[in-house]
């Protein structure tokens, strides 16, 4: 995977002579490949949120019975033909690229001894991109060396590692961008407004978190968050148009809603039913007590001449 990897850069870099086009260009057609996965698990996750009113009424029909609900849930989705796996594919495969990606742009650079030159890893020794590395100590495009992360650029030189910082300040917006999009079109009524916010901002947090990365790899998150906008663009378009199938899972999930607030009421309402049955009945006659005056309303007993003068 890594020889692949390596090898679709060192292809682009054949075309451009560029390092951060070659990077960038390898990031764009990571991204082709998973955008059939994307719109994929889009469309599935969609498709799951319009049976959430007959995913609600089996919990409330089996809400005792675990295993009895699991298997009238696997005949719903058969029914439906859908997989509700679906939706965790893309988020699955962006991690082995993330590690696959940092160990090739790490091995392009790699210096057995600090100072003396690069001998790149995992590409051919008669390819362009090795002859172009090879021996040399900076990997340079537009003025920055893509081999050193931005916060090592900023410690040995602060003026001049400035770039680097407007670099992962760039990223950041690009990632607010694209969060703000999937925000916009699918908020849950259900999300405190703190919840929000942090999911709204966690993408950010993890450009900075770049800071620490090399350079290569900003240019090459940037990139991809780039198609990622066009992508949710799309996406909204597609799915979320007037009757579309977004519309459809939205209007189902706020029904879905509503049953499950019903769902809650009616156990409640029994309960109290119940207790109100169960509740013993107070006598309301009152007998007064030895020597003590009768309630009101209600004649006294008389006393015997003899007890009068005692």
């Amino acid at each position: 995977m890594f020889n692949a990897a390596a090898w679709l850069i060192d292809t682009f870099y054949g075309w451009v002579h560029n390092y951060a086009f070659a990077v960038s260009l390898a990031a764009l057609a990571i991204m082709l490949l998973i955008t059939p996965l994307t719109l994929k698990s889009t469309k599935g996750m969609l498709e799951m949120q319009r049976l959430q009113p007959e995913m609600k009424k089996l919990q409330n029909q089996f809400k005792g019975d675990r295993q009895k609900l699991n298997e009238e849930m696997m005949k719903l989705y058969q029914e439906h033909k859908i997989n509700p796996l679906a939706s965790c594919l893309p988020l699955l495969a962006q991690m082995p690229v993330f590690i696959i990606m940092f160990r090739v742009l790490r091995g392009l650079t790699y210096e057995p001894v600090l100072g003396k030159g690069f001998a790149p890893k995992y590409i051919s020794k008669t390819s362009d991109l090795y002859i172009a590395l090879k021996g040399q100590t900076q990997m340079k495009a537009f003025g920055l060396n893509l081999a050193i992360s931005p916060s090592q650029a900023m410690k040995d030189n602060f003026s001049k590692g400035i770039p680097y910082a407007l670099l992962i300040v760039m990223l950041g917006g690009l990632f607010f961008i694209q969060q703000r999009m999937v925000a916009s079109r699918a908020a849950n009524p259900t999300m405190s407004a703190g919840q929000a916010k942090v999911m709204q901002y966690l993408p950010v947090a993890f450009a900075l978190f770049q800071v620490f990365l090399p350079t290569s790899l900003v240019v090459y998150y940037a990139t991809q968050a780039i198609v990622r906008i066009v992508q949710q663009g799309y996406i909204t378009r597609r799915f979320y148009g007037e009757g579309g199938l977004g519309h459809q899972a939205q209007a189902a999930s706020a029904k879905a809603r509503e049953l499950g607030k019903d769902g809650d009421a009616k156990p409640s309402k029994q309960k109290d039913e119940q207790s109100q049955a169960q509740a013993p009945i107070q006598s309301k006659r009152v007998t007064p007590g030895k020597n003590r005056p009768a309630p009101s309303g209600k004649p006294s007993r008389p006393v015997p001449p003899s007890k009068r003068n005692k």
